[in-house]
């Protein structure tokens, strides 16, 4: 009788408290759990850790790796994001004399804080101008809410922040409620594997944090093993990657010099 060999989940090392849980979940559906790609190669492997080391594995590894387009944000509409939001590079944000919350797009890769800046000038010295960053207006999310989502639907989900402090617990009705209104509008643009944020504004309303790559999120109070069906799609077999999420595939980067 053929033995098939299992699916692998590589994780980067150290791991944190996720690859810990993920980890666990993935023996216990009969996979082989890896720290090291030493070997894998030809093996049905998906990922959970860092971009830097996933755009260096995914080529030889051949992992199709899911993220949300950079510009996904500036394009919601006003009732879902709440604040303007542009892409630009940092040598443009620079030259701005606002307030705005600025950060990389979600691959998360420049050493850029992602933080409030009072004026462009505050922005950090020596990074390259070119580097796209998303600014945005400012404002005060009471709670968020991180809402792991497959096919559309979310699939587990998690309070992470209360007051920009964190705080995970179970989500609410509410955070629930307004991430269907979001996917009921957006789920077409993402990733059919995907990580959503969305928060509860100080005036009561809601708006859309961000969207991430599912395979470096962080699960907090989700249920572990909804998440790694969430981030097995996101970061596996790019021959497995369906026709629709062949435009959310990650570029492969070169090793670092």
């Amino acid at each position: 009788m053929e033995t098939r060999t299992p699916p692998v989940l590589l994780l980067s090392a150290p791991r944190t408290s996720t690859a810990e849980l993920l980890a666990r979940a993935a023996v216990w559906r009969g996979h082989d759990v890896a720290d090291r790609a030493a070997g894998l190669e030809g093996r049905r492997v998906h990922w959970y850790g860092g971009p830097r080391a996933a755009a260096r594995l995914a080529g030889p590894l051949g992992l199709g790796l899911l993220e949300p387009a950079d510009d996904w944000l500036t394009h919601l509409p006003h009732r879902l994001l709440r604040r303007p939001v542009r892409l630009t590079t940092l040598a443009e944000a620079r030259t701005s004399r606002e307030r705005a919350f600025v950060k990389p797009p979600s691959a998360k890769i420049d050493p850029l804080p992602a933080q409030v800046y009072e004026d462009g000038g505050d922005l950090p010295a020596g990074l390259d101008g070119s580097t796209p960053v998303l600014v945005s207006g400012v404002v005060e999310f009471t709670a968020e809410y991180r809402l792991f989502v497959l096919d559309g639907e979310v699939v587990t989900a998690s309070r992470y922040a209360v007051h920009g402090r964190l705080d995970p617990a179970p989500p609410d009705a509410e955070s629930l409620a307004f991430g269907r209104t979001v996917l009921d509008a957006e789920a077409a643009r993402l990733p059919s594997a995907v990580c959503l944020d969305v928060g509860r504004l100080a005036d009561g309303g809601w708006a859309v944090v961000e969207a991430n790559m599912a395979w470096f999120a962080h699960c907090y109070a989700a249920e572990p093993d909804r998440v790694l069906d969430v981030v097995l799609r996101a970061a596996g077999p790019i021959g497995a990657v369906a026709e629709r999420d062949r435009t959310h595939l990650a570029p492969q980067r070169p090793r670092p010099r």
